[in-house]
């Protein structure tokens, strides 16, 4: 049968020895990897489409505490960050090639796989949902633009435009493992630095209008309280990167004389300093330029230079392409390595498909069925982005290295761990908040393909 190996024939790969799982599953099928490849892997996880509604977030939250939750989450995603590399392989002669993996030698073999897998893939479902809502959103924003005040239009809305960008995952779900869609992510890397860069520039550019820009808070939705904690669920949701860390990192080639953690680590610290690059300044200016009346994504507040904005427009749909894909090969490998091992599928390019299309075919039905932007980052940035990036890294360093009670490390942790508990019960109430009143209200976001007035 065309896609099975030449020697595994029906159910017999099950017992045959010759059959290595690992070199047909995405995450692990190519190690040949090096630490530029972790460098675009992990700004094109990191920097995505919460990036775009970071100066919405600062709008809700205000100068002081917004720029101290940015330089906050910044600092602490990294550290948490770091500690993930360094657990990869822990052990000699083991890496832990998956989070679940990792969650299991620090819980349990049971226990880590009902903490760390409903979580991860709660994480990576989002997030191929959000990417969904905002590549639609962002192809909106180029037809918007380019047509005008063309009648034509009116029928459209955002909803179309999610079928429009969802038509393409299909085609590159098609691509087999990780590495094989390297050329596509680093495609999208060089795309989410340029489209923030113009973001910035472009608003920089535009200044805030005298007297006419307020940056006290103001009901956008449901409440004041209510929008600032949705707020730093939408800044939790811009780093999402360590959902799939370990899984960039089982793509580099690990010898005792060099371990993968090195060039992973050297890699995520040029990623680092790109995201902030792209992060702090579109935060900063943005929230500046248009203060509290910013849009909930920061492109839909620009319309001039007009040619520059749907460029940057377009770069987002690109980046989104293959920032999907690097969210989505992670749960393509779970679900294929349990339809294989535990209910004995053969390994066929059907069964890959059928997987993968049907994955694709869901984010697209739920992102068509909400494409409320600022509420999906804001309830699932703090209800399951806080608890994968923010504290349960620290909880399995405690666990698996047992620094020194009351040590900096000791300490440090217990603080993130605190921090990242709290953020994961309050944030999500803005976020269902906010949902809700879409949800009730009945509207969809620039639901006619009009062109700002400006």
């Amino acid at each position: 049968m065309k896609g099975i190996p030449h020697h595994i024939h029906n159910q017999d790969f099950v017992e045959d020895q010759s059959f290595d799982l690992d070199d047909w599953l995405p995450i692990t099928a190519s190690r040949n990897a090096n630490w530029y490849y972790s460098a675009f892997h992990n700004v094109t996880a990191i920097v995505g489409a919460g990036v775009l509604g970071l100066p919405y977030a600062m709008s809700e939250l205000g100068w002081g505490p917004g720029v101290v939750v940015l330089i906050l989450s910044w600092v602490i995603t990294l550290y948490t960050l770091w500690q993930m590399i360094e657990m990869h392989e822990m052990f000699e002669g083991q890496r832990f090639d998956r989070y679940h993996e990792l969650g299991q030698a620090a819980f349990g073999k049971k226990l880590g796989l009902y903490i760390i897998v409903p979580l991860q893939l709660l994480v990576e479902i989002s997030v191929c949902i959000v990417y969904m809502v905002t590549g639609g959103k962002s192809l909106k924003n180029v037809h918007d633009l380019a047509v005008g005040d063309d009648d034509s239009c009116t029928n459209m809305t955002i909803r179309h435009f999610i079928l429009i960008f969802a038509s393409s995952q299909f085609l590159l779900s098609l691509l087999k493992n990780f590495n094989s869609i390297s050329g596509v992510s680093l495609v999208a890397a060089v795309m989410s630095v340029s489209y923030s860069t113009i973001a910035w520039v472009a608003s920089l550019r535009k200044g805030a209008a005298t007297g006419s820009v307020e940056y006290g808070y103001k009901k956008k939705t449901t409440s004041v309280p209510l929008d600032f904690l949705s707020a730093l669920g939408e800044m939790a949701f811009a780093y999402a990167g360590h959902n799939v860390v370990l899984e960039i990192q089982a793509t580099i080639p690990s010898t005792p004389e060099n371990p993968s953690k090195r060039p992973m680590w050297k890699g995520a610290v040029v990623a680092y300093i790109i995201v902030a690059f792209c992060y702090f300044p579109v935060a900063l200016v943005g929230f500046r330029t248009f203060g509290n009346n910013v849009q909930e994504n920061i492109l839909e507040s620009l319309t001039k230079p007009k040619a520059l904005v749907i460029v940057a427009n377009m770069f987002v749909v690109i980046h989104l392409l293959g920032s999907y894909q690097v969210y989505a090969m992670p749960v393509f490998d779970m679900i294929e390595s349990v339809m294989i091992k535990k209910w004995h599928f053969s390994p066929t390019r059907v069964l890959r498909y059928t997987i993968r299309w049907t994955f694709v075919a869901a984010t697209m039905g739920i992102a068509v069925g909400l494409p409320y932007y600022s509420a999906l980052l804001s309830f699932f940035g703090g209800f399951v982005f806080a608890p994968t990036t923010y504290f349960i890294p620290c909880i399995m360093w405690l666990i698996l290295k047992k620094p020194k009670r009351f040590s900096l490390s000791w300490c440090i942790n217990w603080f993130c761990i605190i921090l990242g508990i709290v953020l994961m019960i309050i944030a999500p109430i803005g976020g269902l908040a906010k949902l809700i009143f879409h949800i009730r209200k009945g509207s969809l976001p620039n639901s006619k393909c009009k062109l700002p007035k400006h």
